[in-house]
C-alpha cells in the first residue's frame, strides 16, 4: 500500500480512539454517525449519508474554502455539493477532536493529491501541468447534530494561512477508484463490529 493510500486507511484512527473514550450514549452515538458519514463519503454513497437515518430534513452547510464561500441547504442540495468534488484524491490527518451535545468538532490537515493541470483549473498556481501535487491546509470540521445523533449540517472553515502545496514523487500516485475501495472496506469492518444499522440511535 503506498504511502497516501495508507494515510487514508488510518484518517479515522483518532475517531475510533474518541469513541472508545466515549462513555456517554449520546456522543457515541454521534462519533459513530461521523465516522460512518466520512467513509460513506469517501466512497461516494452519498444517498447514505442523506437519509433519515444519518441527516436531518433540513442540513445546511457553510463552506468556507476558496475564494467563493457558499451556503448548501436541503438534502438535494447536499448531493449536488458532493457530487461537484468529482474524482478527487482526499484524505484528512493530524486530528484535534471533541463530541458534545451539539455536535462534533475536529480541527485536521486536509489533503488533496492531483495533477498540475487539474489544480491550475480550479486556480491554483503551479509549475508542471503534468506534475502530481500534493495539496493541504488546517481546517476547522464543526458538524452540529441533533438529539438523535443525526447531522444537522457542516461548517468547514480553512485556514488560509496554512495552506500548502508541494510538487511530489509520482510513486504517490492512487486513483479515485482505489480510494473508494478503501473506505468501502472500511465500512464493512464497521458494520462486522458494531452490528446492523450500528449508526441509529436507540437512546
Amino acid at each position: 500500500m503506498n504511502p497516501v493510500e495508507q494515510a487514508v486507511w488510518d484518517c479515522m484512527k483518532p475517531t475510533e480512539a474518541l469513541y472508545e473514550a466515549t462513555g456517554n450514549p449520546l456522543h457515541k452515538a454521534i462519533v459513530l454517525n461521523f465516522w460512518r458519514h466520512v467513509h460513506l463519503e469517501g466512497a461516494g454513497m452519498f444517498d447514505d449519508i442523506c437519509n433519515d437515518e444519518m441527516m436531518v430534513e433540513h442540513p445546511v452547510y457553510r463552506v468556507s474554502w476558496g475564494d467563493s464561500p457558499a451556503v448548501v441547504e436541503g438534502r438535494d442540495g447536499v448531493k449536488a455539493f458532493y457530487n461537484s468534488v468529482g474524482e478527487a484524491v482526499l484524505w484528512h490527518s493530524d486530528d484535534r477532536i471533541a463530541v458534545a451535545d451539539w455536535g462534533i468538532c475536529d480541527e485536521i490537515t486536509f489533503h488533496q493529491l492531483a495533477k498540475g493541470s487539474d489544480l491550475q483549473a480550479i486556480g491554483y498556481t503551479v509549475d508542471k501541468a503534468d506534475g502530481l501535487y500534493h495539496v493541504s491546509s488546517r481546517q476547522a470540521f464543526i458538524w452540529p447534530y441533533d438529539g438523535k445523533a443525526r447531522l444537522a449540517g457542516e461548517h468547514l472553515y480553512e485556514d488560509k494561512t496554512s495552506l500548502e502545496i508541494e510538487e511530489v514523487d509520482p510513486a504517490m500516485a492512487t486513483t479515485p477508484a482505489r480510494i473508494r475501495e478503501i473506505h468501502k472496506a472500511q465500512l464493512a469492518k464497521l458494520e462486522e463490529r458494531f452490528g446492523p444499522r450500528y449508526w441509529v440511535y436507540k437512546g
